[in-house]
């Protein structure tokens, strides 16, 4: 952009933000939802809070209200703010993940419909008209080259897993890219803590799969906090050392479950702590009055909430007891 864009530029969004903070789920509204005496009123808990009616006994179109919320979120906010790239930061990987739909499917020689997510930058009809129709020149051209590079490793792997591995190493590269145009301090650390949830997630995985090091080697991302080799050694040594190296890190208790998800605990309490800690550096933003952060910080904790209803109505509705989905819960921004 041609002028600096400055903090400052920021304090009309920024309060308008403050403001949209208070309709957030907080804790004692998911706990009135846990408490609700029927579905019913779980729903009309949500309408107060600006949902439409959602029923979890119709997931497909429950995701699809949810998805619309989102988009109109999104929507709402791209016009106030000065840099259309934060709002783009929660589109990208969407698109990764419709290209990793569009491959997958080709390959199966599926239709990918049912499998795509239109939330992203490009329109899935427009993204999977490209790739499938060999006009990748159409799309942005990270896209485009990282379609090219994993359709190439499908093609001659034939291992979907691979061409994943392929596609995340494009959009973390994209994402931190974003945060060095951007000149973001607070981007940048939502990009390296993303970067390390998803690196410790790779760790436990493989370990607890038996995979090699030289599979690790090729799942981990460059970019975290955590340097890679010293995620190796602990790899390499089956788990031993686990706590100890993300015992300095926001990720510690993270890893605690890590090391008991090895011992047979459970990958579900360890995947929320991963969320979590994710989550505890974006809290950070309530206390930044005005800049990027607070919009970035407010889109993401509206991301933790779309997964946190899904948890609550799902869990509800399959009838699991109260403490088994508040311990699924995502830790909230409010």
């Amino acid at each position: 952009m041609a002028n600096k864009i400055k903090d400052t530029d920021y304090l009309a969004i920024s309060a308008r933000i403050k403001a949209m903070e208070t309709g957030l789920l907080s804790r004692e509204r998911m706990e009135q939802i846990l408490d609700a005496k029927n579905s019913e009123e779980a729903v009309k808990i949500l309408q107060e809070c600006g949902y439409p009616e959602l029923d979890a006994r119709d997931p497909e179109a429950m995701d699809a209200a949810l998805s619309a919320a989102r988009e109109a979120t999104l929507a709402d906010l791209t016009g106030g703010a000065p840099d259309p790239r934060y709002i783009d930061i929660f589109k990208l990987k969407y698109d990764y993940h419709n290209v990793k739909s569009i491959l997958k499917a080709q390959a199966m020689n599926v239709s990918p419909d049912r499998m795509l997510m239109d939330m992203g930058r490009v329109p899935a009809a427009v993204l999977k008209d490209a790739i499938l129709g060999g006009k990748l020149d159409e799309l942005p051209e990270n896209l485009a080259n990282a379609a090219a590079e994993a359709k190439d490793t499908l093609d001659a792997a034939r291992d979907p897993q691979l061409s994943d591995i392929v596609l995340d190493r494009w959009c973390y590269q994209e994402m931190i890219q974003a945060a060095e145009d951007t000149g973001s301090a607070f981007l940048a650390g939502y990009v390296q803590a993303q970067i390390d949830a998803s690196n410790l997630r790779s760790l436990v995985r493989t370990i607890r799969m038996g995979k090699s090091v030289e599979f690790l080697k090729a799942v981990l991302m460059e970019g975290g906090d955590v340097e890679t080799s010293a995620m190796i050694s602990v790899g390499a040594a089956g788990g031993t050392g686990l706590t100890e190296l993300y015992a300095p890190t926001r990720f510690q208790s993270a890893a605690e479950a890590g090391a008991e998800a090895l011992r047979g605990g459970s990958l579900t309490e360890f995947e929320k702590r991963c969320d979590d800690a994710v989550g505890d550096y974006l809290a950070g933003a309530q206390f930044v009055p005005f800049g990027e952060a607070p919009l970035l910080g407010y889109l993401a904790a509206r991301e933790t909430e779309y997964t946190n209803i899904r948890i609550l109505l799902m869990g509800r509705g399959a009838g699991l007891p109260a403490d088994v989905i508040r311990s699924r819960l995502r830790a909230g921004y409010v």
